[in-house]
């Protein structure tokens, strides 16, 4: 597989890591479709790139069905999934307001990892009607988890969770689709430059900067998507967690 003969969908693409892949993708010769459901930001950044845009809750199986059909009509196929949608609270599991919400954590658990499965399945039936390369490849889908999944710290309970059930799913999910050429990958980053920090106060992102201990500076959203489009091309590549975080382990 090669970006320059990619087709891709890209969830959460309209901003964040999602969008960094989106372009990286772009940029390099792949055709993208970005599914979100930020009617705004998304359709502005598929003309940027000359892709596509798909509002859709990655939640719901009709949504995503749709987005798929509407993929596979407009590029022609499906070879690469990368799902970056995703959302993060700060909630201790009992705190000053008492205990954890639980439609917090239940909300967190359906966006993240319900989700993530949801549009992984879908996807992965479409690209198993491909034409096999050489190697029998079909396709590759790249999930998104966190290094919290490993070390989540205090207030991440819900997020922590969300994101090790990605980590756990990996393998199955990657000896499952094996017989069709399907590889399952999933990227475990560490603190990015996303634009829920870019929002946090300057001192806050020195801070978190200073903990990764090298580079002593937050992620790069271009490097997640370079780490993604070498993934799709890595074709031994599969049923693995990589972490990108420049050595850091939260406390």
């Amino acid at each position: 597989m090669q970006l320059t003969t990619t087709a891709a969908l890209v969830t959460g693409g309209a901003s964040g890591l999602g969008e960094a892949t989106a372009r990286h993708f772009a940029e390099n010769g792949a055709q993208v479709t970005i599914v979100d459901r930020d009617s705004e930001r998304g359709p502005q950044v598929a003309a940027e790139i000359g892709g596509h845009f798909v509002e859709t809750d990655v939640t719901d199986e009709a949504s995503v069905a749709a987005a798929v059909a509407q993929a596979v009509d407009r590029m022609g196929k499906i070879t690469a999934t990368v799902n970056c949608a995703g959302i993060a609270y700060g909630i201790k599991t009992v705190g000053r307001d008492g205990p954890h919400p639980l439609d917090a954590f239940q909300r967190t658990i359906d966006i993240n990892l319900v989700g993530t499965f949801n549009v992984s399945r879908l996807a992965a039936e479409a690209m198993a009607g491909n034409d096999p390369e050489p190697d029998g490849a079909r396709g590759v889908i790249i999930n998104t988890a966190s290094i919290a999944a490993f070390d989540g710290q205090k207030g991440q309970a819900a997020y922590a969770a969300s994101k090790g059930g990605v980590v756990g799913m990996t393998l199955p999910m990657a000896r499952d689709l094996a017989a069709s050429g399907i590889r399952v990958m999933t990227i475990a980053p560490g603190i990015f430059m996303t634009p829920m920090l870019a929002s946090l106060p300057q001192e806050v992102q020195a801070q978190l900067a200073a903990d990764v201990p090298n580079p002593a500076r937050l992620g790069d959203p271009r490097e997640y998507a370079r780490l993604a489009g070498f993934i799709v091309e890595m074709g031994y590549l599969n049923g693995e967690v990589i972490r990108i975080d420049g050595a850091l382990r939260m406390r």
